[in-house]
């Protein structure tokens, strides 16, 4: 019954600017095309932030989102205080997917039990996690996620959550939108993919959120990998859309943290870095008229 509720005031249709596009409700013309650029998954690893941070310093991305349980998130949060005007979100971290490097929650394990493995570090998969995982439990961590970011000066711009895991179900999503609705913050969320279409139903029809999202998945090739985002930016439609890459180095500290993965490796990270900061890739924008923009001006939306 409760989410029932849910979907019926979800389909009540807004009115007045809630009802306009995006892009016009952020003060743009209806055919403008806004481009959020966001680097997932700083603090991952030192290599992540350090081409992750030359890239917001050189404006190639426009925000970027932090894991706050991984290891190098003290070298975030000194970054995000000597950068105030940074834009940036917070990847909520609810799964720790790689072989050998691991992390596990914010909160004492004690306090959140369902959401470790037996090895005492968050599950593998999105899989595991929203099967084993206790609602009450998810709403502890993620809150204490942003506590922590907060009390170590990161005050955050949006939300979204490592590897979809608060995606996985409705009661998931529940909780993901109820935090951000206590934090004031907007979430990813898109009409074009379905892992985020299948959760539409459960969206107030007034909350700001992109009309498109891409990323390049583990069917583009190597050799495609240029191609497949000049043709993302080729193929814009009025709106606002999110890019989302993985910015790292191809070295030997990222090749020991993603040892034995087949996709999102250091090799992958490295070809994002690369393509984003392309001549081509920041000519297709200026030919396309594309306007780049960060999450900071969908949360003063909301915030307003």
């Amino acid at each position: 019954m409760r989410f029932a509720a849910v979907l019926v005031a979800a389909l009540v249709m807004p009115v007045g600017p809630a009802a306009e596009p995006l892009n016009v409700r952020l003060g743009y013309p209806a055919d403008s095309k806004l481009l959020i650029i966001n680097a997932d998954d700083l603090a991952m690893s030192h290599s992540e932030n350090a081409a992750s941070f030359t890239a917001l310093d050189q404006k190639l991305v426009t925000s970027a989102t932090v894991m706050v349980p991984a290891p190098w998130f003290g070298e975030v949060a000194a970054y995000a205080r000597t950068h105030p005007d940074a834009d940036l979100g917070l990847h909520l971290t609810l799964t720790a997917e790689w072989q050998t490097f691991r992390w596990g929650p914010v909160t004492p394990r004690t306090l959140v039990p369902s959401l470790v493995g037996p090895d005492g570090f968050f599950y593998s998969t999105t899989e595991e996690f929203a099967r084993h995982a206790k609602l009450d439990e998810v709403e502890t961590e993620v809150r204490a996620q942003i506590e922590r970011a907060k009390s170590m000066g990161l005050d955050p711009t949006h939300l979204d959550a490592h590897m979809h895991a608060l995606y996985a179900t409705p009661e998931l999503f529940a909780v993901l939108r109820k935090v951000a609705r206590d934090y004031r913050l907007p979430i990813r969320m898109a009409r074009n993919e379905q892992v985020f279409r299948n959760l539409l139903p459960y969206v107030d029809a007034a909350q700001p959120f992109p009309d498109a999202i891409f990323s390049p998945m583990a069917d583009v090739q190597p050799s495609a990998w240029k191609n497949y985002y000049l043709n993302v930016i080729r193929n814009l439609e009025p709106g606002v859309t999110e890019l989302f890459v993985h910015f790292a180095y191809d070295d030997a500290e990222m090749r020991a943290v993603t040892v034995n993965y087949p996709v999102w490796d250091a090799a992958w990270r490295q070809r994002d870095v690369d393509v984003i900061s392309s001549p081509e890739f920041r000519k297709a924008l200026a030919d396309n008229h594309v306007i780049l923009i960060g999450w900071r001006p969908i949360q003063k939306l909301i915030q307003r």
